[in-house]
């Protein structure tokens, strides 16, 4: 890792609730925008992309993700709309992906529940459960001149173990904060990152409570809740940033190298209109 004074700034782009309206004109501007955006960047999606239902899904999958592969997109969270209780259903409508998704409280209903989320892994869930699940990992580390990045996503709870409907489904979620509380101060040790962002699709009020309950989190990108959040909001040393729904914005956070020894960086946010 370089010191701050080498480094340069860090964009992060960033959009949320797609619902499947990404029309032509839209992937293009989004490109172009990463594309004129100089490096080091990271261009994020806080999930619910796709056009299905909770309970459908269509079999040759979203293009839409599609889509967002060729733009550039770097990694997603799994929205309550890009889940599926079966294994198929889910594989389906992640499947287009050509970056990784997200989801660290989500496990195969099977799994045991002895240690929520402790095992920090970055590899696919298919890795250590069984063959044919989507292909889904807890975090990703970004190395971008000279700046060390970890992103973990984080889901609303839709199958949860004391409901039900888990009879009926592959998988079941666990409570969002409580995973991040347990898994966040592991990985940061572990990977010692500048900058830690939390990809979530909870909505802003479980945005704010994760930012007060975990400590070590940068910035939160959040999503379901579709809130504009124009400059974002600060809850301690933690940014929470949103940018809407249907590809009405897109959302651009700077991360500025302090030159100072009282702070690291500074972190700022504002939305552009698509």
């Amino acid at each position: 890792m370089k010191p701050a004074d080498s480094k340069r700034p860090l964009t992060i782009l960033h959009t949320n609730d797609f619902h499947n309206r990404l029309s032509a004109d839209k992937i293009q501007r989004i490109a172009n925008r990463f594309r004129e955006t100089p490096d080091p960047k990271l261009l994020l999606d806080a999930g619910d992309a796709g056009g299905s239902s909770n309970i459908t899904f269509r079999p040759a999958g979203e293009p839409i993700l599609a889509d967002m592969s060729q733009i550039g997109y770097q990694a997603m969270t799994v929205g309550n709309r890009d889940f599926h209780v079966s294994r198929v259903g889910f594989r389906a409508k992640v499947g287009k992906a050509a970056f990784p998704i997200l989801c660290a409280n989500i496990r195969p209903t099977h799994a045991k529940n002895s240690d929520i989320s402790q095992d920090c892994s970055d590899r696919p869930l298919e890795a250590s459960t069984s063959a044919g699940e989507p292909n889904l990992r807890s975090h990703v580390v970004y190395e971008l001149d000279g700046w060390r990045i970890l992103v973990y996503g984080l889901t609303v709870p839709m199958v949860t173990p004391t409901m039900w409907e888990r009879k009926l489904s592959a998988y079941v979620f666990d409570p969002p904060v409580r995973a991040a509380a347990v898994a966040i101060p592991a990985l940061r040790e572990r990977y010692k990152p500048d900058f830690t962002i939390a990809l979530t699709h909870i909505g802003l009020r479980l945005d704010r409570l994760l930012a007060t309950s975990v400590p070590g989190i940068d910035l939160i990108i959040g999503g379901h809740s579709h809130e504009l959040l124009a400059n974002g909001e600060t809850i301690g040393s933690t940014l929470i940033v949103q940018a809407g729904s249907h590809g009405r914005y897109i959302g651009i956070v700077v991360v500025e190298p302090e030159r100072s020894v009282d702070s690291r960086f500074t972190v700022s946010a504002r939305i552009e209109e698509l």
